[in-house]
């Protein structure tokens, strides 16, 4: 294991168990700055001379401390956390530490509720010298898209429904949105997918599609209809008069593709389509 050079607030840390007092044990890094880990992490297996991984943080009263549990979200990360409880200055979601993450509602773009999940970004507040939760994102994106194009498969990170679409963490430094008529599948607040990249635009924003373009699309749908009527012992009761939002529920594809499917099974001579249904053909 590395030695830190530093001690560094809301990352985990490899430090020197320097010396074991009676509330914990003082860890050090190598400027000599130390930090205390609570007695209640303390291991038998723990001795003097030790490196040991930590998680660093502040506690009730704003003092750097040292936790062998992991967060869920450490600094600069995004996440769906559930609210635990609520104030008049603020709210506080559980990340998995005995202290909550503090979100002040300057940081909240509508108040929150108990039991609610929020998509939030762990940040450092240099006024109060601590982590906190922040739920408006768009000051930490980048807004020079450098390295992918149009075509490009990225990884993306749901993190809010809007009334246009769904807005996305893009590779971690950008800001996405799959439009709602891009969208085939049930999808979530928090979800991870991989999507394709339709259009840069100029103020550094994505347009996505969960589909790549091209005729390997026209070849998937065709297979996941002929896989979904396999699984249904050759008979399904859909055709090319079935309601698009059914179709967009049960296949996961809008209607036109739905219909171009059918049509390339049809041709094949893999299935009928009648008024009743859609019937895989025995061979």
């Amino acid at each position: 294991m590395t030695h830190n050079e530093h001690l560094e607030l809301g990352l985990t840390n490899t430090l020197l168990l320097d010396r074991l007092t009676t509330p914990g044990a003082y860890l050090v890094a190598q400027d000599g700055k130390d930090v205390l880990l609570p007695g209640q992490y303390l291991t038998d297996k723990m001795r003097e001379g030790d490196l040991i991984d930590v998680f660093l943080y502040t506690d009730s009263e704003d003092r750097l401390v040292a936790t062998t549990l992991t967060p869920k979200l450490k600094l600069d990360e995004y996440g769906v956390l559930e609210v635990v409880d609520t104030t008049k200055i603020g709210a506080f979601l559980d990340w998995g530490l005995s202290k909550d993450l503090f979100v002040p509602n300057m940081l909240q773009k509508s108040p929150f509720k108990v039991g609610e999940k929020r998509f939030v970004r762990v940040i450092y507040d240099e006024r109060t010298h601590r982590l906190v939760g922040s739920e408006k994102l768009g000051d930490f994106f980048e807004k020079r898209v450098r390295d992918i194009n149009r075509g490009s498969e990225v990884d993306v990170l749901i993190i809010a429904k809007t009334p246009l679409g769904y807005k996305c963490v893009v590779e971690d430094k950008y800001e996405g949105l799959i439009y709602h008529n891009e969208i085939f599948e049930k999808i979530a607040l928090g979800d991870s997918k991989k999507a394709y990249v339709k259009l840069v635009r100029k103020d550094g924003n994505v347009d996505l599609s969960l589909r790549k373009s091209g005729n390997k699309n026209a070849s998937d749908t065709s297979e996941r209809v002929l896989a979904l009527l396999k699984a249904n012992r050759g008979v399904m009761p859909y055709n090319y008069k079935s309601d698009a939002t059914l179709i967009s529920e049960i296949f996961s594809m809008s209607k036109k593709d739905f219909k171009r499917s059918l049509t390339t099974l049809q041709d094949a001579g893999n299935i009928e389509v009648k008024e009743s249904g859609i019937y895989l053909v025995e061979r």
